[in-house]
């Protein structure tokens, strides 16, 4: 059987592969995808898996809308690390649902119910408003930002909090610095897809290289050529980094929220 999942945090998902991998061997993950974006792309170029496995909350959305955009047929077993959702609106649609982390056992038992449902030839039919209902609660409408980001060094990977970041920098690759001073290589294709799951209210972006966050700002200076100059704490002081001076009554009340 094939299967796809759909994870915004990479770590996470290929837990959850490894997981699915040793629950049953025979399910075979061809697809680990990061984003709502995204998976609307591959769901219009390709055939639905037998089986979905899809995060709720993302990063750019929440997955319920793939439902109402393609009349999905196949078993769906939502994961969640949020309890309201699963008890309001799950077993109204997917085979099943499992909290994070994610239980073996219940992983297995999941995964059985799939397959019966597979075995039956009874196409799963989501309930849109009933999904949509569920999440018209003010709590469960929030944008969800991305809490941590997976920075390469020495042949590893390593997750790396969003609080411990001062600023992105695009150079000749993509980095991110820590407030202390240390700068890993980010994986990462560009900085507007990281602009885009990053909290406004934190971050903004200064120009095409650098995306900053507010408490790594120390003081902004007009200089000349209609510039503006932000200089960062140390140790971080060392860069310096222009913005254009149109852009300073919005920066200006950015950082004054």
């Amino acid at each position: 059987m094939k299967a796809i999942i759909i994870e915004d945090e990479e770590i996470i998902a290929q837990v959850l592969q490894n997981k699915i991998n040793d629950a049953d061997p025979s399910i075979d993950i061809i697809k680990i995808i990061p984003s709502l974006k995204i998976a609307k792309k591959w769901f219009m170029q390709n055939e639905e898996p037998d089986i979905l496995f899809m995060d709720i909350q993302l990063s750019d959305g929440v997955s319920f809308e793939l439902l109402e955009y393609f009349q999905l047929k196949c078993p769906i077993v939502f994961t969640t690390a949020y309890d309201e959702f699963a008890i309001r609106a799950f077993k109204v649609n997917g085979v099943d649902y499992l909290l994070k982390p994610v239980n073996e056992d219940e992983l297995k038992k999941a995964i059985e119910k799939c397959k019966a449902v597979i075995l039956q030839r009874k196409p799963m039919v989501a309930d849109i408003a009933e999904l949509m209902k569920a999440l018209s609660y003010p709590q469960h409408t929030t944008k969800r930002y991305k809490e941590r980001f997976v920075a390469s060094i020495r042949n590893q990977w390593m997750p790396i909090p969003v609080t411990e970041i001062a600023f992105f920098a695009k150079e000749v690759l993509h980095y991110l610095y820590l407030f202390n001073g240390e700068r890993y290589l980010l994986d990462s294709t560009s900085l507007d897809d990281v602009e885009e799951v990053l909290d406004p209210d934190r971050f903004y972006r200064a120009n095409r290289q650098y995306i900053i966050n507010i408490d790594a700002v120390h003081a902004v200076k007009p200089v000349e050529n209609s510039k503006l100059l932000i200089r960062l704490k140390a140790p971080n002081h060392k860069f310096e980094i222009d913005m254009s001076r149109e852009r300073a009554p919005a920066f200006k009340k950015w950082m004054g929220k």
